[in-house]
């Protein structure tokens, strides 16, 4: 008997040891109101065998009384769990599921659908690998499915998964799949999301989650189970920069002093050296000391504590990071900001931003923009009221050890939290471009010289003389769209237009341009910021002749096409929006470049692997899949007429 309890202990050891060392996934449902996510995790648990006997026997019974299938079994009230959740049929707070599997242990995050409850389902997701975004087949793509989807990119969501619910209602319909497919792909564009996958799913009916549908033979993709199971997200965590905030100095006894934390980021061993901020004072490891025991290697996100070979100062606040790999260090940041408290944001107010271990007091200088999440249209702001999204930048009252959100979600984070209630009122992301006053652009130097000096200073002739030999007055039109929208050949037509009238007119475009005065230059994006910066001379210095320049670039950053505007000069500066939906623009590709991207091989592909911005108020918006080619460049012309450019 003694020797089968040993055997039964031995194999529990032997099983738990094996489950402490799955692989954690941790991700989040979201989309609009009644998209299906709790019935979707509730059958996750059904049919992973998750559920215990007595839960069921409830739910059962609950769902006769309060359920919401006419009586039948409903997986949502497994997860609605708050009386007011379960008396409106709605998910409210963030219910929070874990569950496992033979390959890997998972926690699940219900976020609610209702707008009101954007906040919350910030909050959910900030810490997810994954994002499974429901979208309702009978509905389509809502405004709520792309309000959550940015939140997704803005939070740095890498793998997502559109899984196109109730495909039971729509009888399975492979057309309408692949329509809301076509239509989710078209808004993802202007999105950062790399890694993004469709599975037409059944939550209620069991459909593709866990085992394959036989009511849709004409999918062969993977189940949604497989690929949690399989999703590889090794490769998510940064491991380059070594970061660990000092939580707590441990000092037990005169024998003893060492540093808590947990590492954010980075690979720390044994006798390598490090660097203390703000003291800047250096150091090497001498142990790694766990709970467990010592260890030879570290890594994020575990929590421990480091020994140093010398005396040296740190404390709570400050952070551990290696001597050749330091992070920024600014009193001065720029960051996109979550609102989360009903009183609304006051610029100028003095708040407490928590950053890692770290809590500085600070204001808000100034709101940059407010972004509208439903159009992803940047729009001029005096605050941000609960739930809105804007860029900010802020100033502490000291300097802040951090990382681009990008680059690094644990130092690019921060809470703001209220000084009198002490309420967390907002979740921030540190961006690539720090708002520190010292940091400046190539193209500040540009705007400057172009507002400041007489532009004619140069020219023995002047521009009433210019207009009165050309008929015309001298002007830019950008004709900005993706890859294979028709920009190029609607601007030859446009420049042949205006030749065949008389005018002095010149086009010019990316490529071109490429070919000659940017043969040096990349595809990154600082690389098409500088190629759009020479560009716009060359267009500044067509209009200085007194010609109309029609350019024809991709430009897909709304910042810069404003920079441009700046430095041509926003009187005599058009931008035409070739809105040319992607599908489309897709079929027309003749290089292979956006299968290239699909690929991963190309990178920094506007539309695929990179972001394009609609312009928010373009002069004129044309589709090239709707117009001919003719019908656009009418249009264009037309615009000129209007503007008094051309008589």
């Amino acid at each position: 008997m003694s020797h089968k309890s040993d055997l039964i202990a031995t194999d529990i050891e032997a099983y738990l040891k094996q489950h402490e060392h799955k692989q954690l996934l941790r991700f989040i449902t979201c989309g609009s109101v009644d998209d299906g996510k709790s019935t979707l995790i509730g059958r996750l648990l059904y049919d992973s065998k998750m559920i215990y006997e007595d839960q069921l026997s409830q739910l059962e019974a609950d769902s006769k009384k309060i359920g919401t299938t006419g009586g039948n079994f409903d997986p949502a009230l497994l997860t609605d769990g708050l009386k007011a959740e379960r008396e409106q049929g709605i998910t409210i707070d963030v219910a929070y599921r874990y569950f496992s599997t033979a390959k890997r242990k998972f926690i699940i995050a219900d976020t609610p659908g209702h707008e009101q409850y954007t906040r919350n389902m910030a909050t959910g997701a900030s810490s997810a690998d994954l994002a499974v975004i429901l979208i309702d087949a009978r509905h389509g793509v809502l405004t709520q499915t792309r309000r959550h989807s940015f939140i997704v990119s803005l939070l740095g969501i890498r793998h997502v998964i559109v899984a196109v619910n109730k495909m039971d209602i729509v009888d399975f319909d492979e057309q309408r799949f692949n329509e809301i497919c076509d239509d989710y792909r078209s808004f993802a564009t202007r999105l950062d999301l790399p890694d993004l996958h469709f599975i037409p799913i059944s939550a209620l009916k069991g459909d593709n989650l866990v085992d394959r549908s036989e009511n849709m033979p004409w999918y062969s993709g993977s189940t949604l189970m497989n690929f949690l199971e399989t999703v590889y997200i090794g490769s998510d965590r940064n491991l380059q920069d070594f970061r660990m905030p000092v939580q707590y100095v441990n000092r037990p006894n005169l024998n003893f002093r060492g540093f808590c934390g947990t590492i954010s980021s980075g690979i720390i061993r044994p006798g390598e050296e490090i660097m203390v901020l703000p003291s800047r004072q250096k150091s090497k490891v001498k142990e790694i000391v766990t709970f467990d025991g010592n260890l030879d290697e570290a890594f994020a996100p575990l929590s421990i504590t480091l020994t140093l070979e010398d005396e040296i100062d740190a404390s709570r606040g400050d952070m551990i990071v290696r001597e050749g790999n330091l992070p920024k260090s600014r009193d001065h940041i720029d960051a996109m900001l979550v609102w989360m408290d009903s009183d609304a944001m006051v610029p100028g107010k003095t708040y407490l931003f928590k950053h890692t271990t770290q809590t500085l007091p600070g204001t808000i200088d100034t709101l940059k923009y407010r972004v509208d999440v439903n159009t992803l249209h940047r729009e001029p702001a005096p605050q941000l009221e609960l739930n809105e999204i804007g860029r900010v930048s802020i100033s502490l009252s000291g300097p802040l050890h951090f990382d681009a959100y990008r680059r690094n979600r644990s130092t690019g984070a921060f809470i703001v939290i209220d000084r009198i209630t002490n309420a967390t009122v907002a979740a921030g992301m540190i961006l690539d471009k720090s708002g520190d006053s010292d940091a400046k652009s190539i193209w500040d130097d540009d705007l400057q010289a172009s507002d400041s000096g007489d532009p004619n200073e140069v020219s023995a002739v002047t521009p009433a003389e210019r207009e009165a030999r050309f008929g015309q007055k001298p002007a830019t039109i950008l004709l900005t769209g993706l890859t294979g929208s028709g920009k190029t050949s609607i601007a030859l037509a446009v420049e042949r237009k205006l030749f065949e009238e008389g005018r002095a007119a010149a086009m010019i475009d990316g490529e071109s341009v490429r070919r000659g005065l940017s043969r040096d230059l990349g595809f990154s994006v600082a690389d098409r910021s500088e190629n759009l910066r020479r560009s716009a001379h060359l267009a500044h210095a067509l209009n200085q002749a007194g010609m109309i320049c029609v350019a024809s670039f991709v430009a897909p950053s709304e910042e810069v096409r404003s920079k441009v505007g700046k430095l041509i000069g926003e009187d005599r500066f058009l931008v035409v929006h070739v809105a040319t939906p992607v599908n489309v623009c897709r079929t027309r590709d003749t290089k292979g470049q956006y299968a290239k991207a699909d690929a991963g091989e190309l990178l920094n592909f506007p539309g695929v692997t990179a972001a394009y911005d609609e312009p928010a108020n373009p002069d004129l918006t044309i589709d090239s899949s709707q117009q001919s080619i003719d019908e656009c460049a009418d249009a264009i012309v037309k615009l000129l007429r209007t503007r008094e450019i051309i008589r």
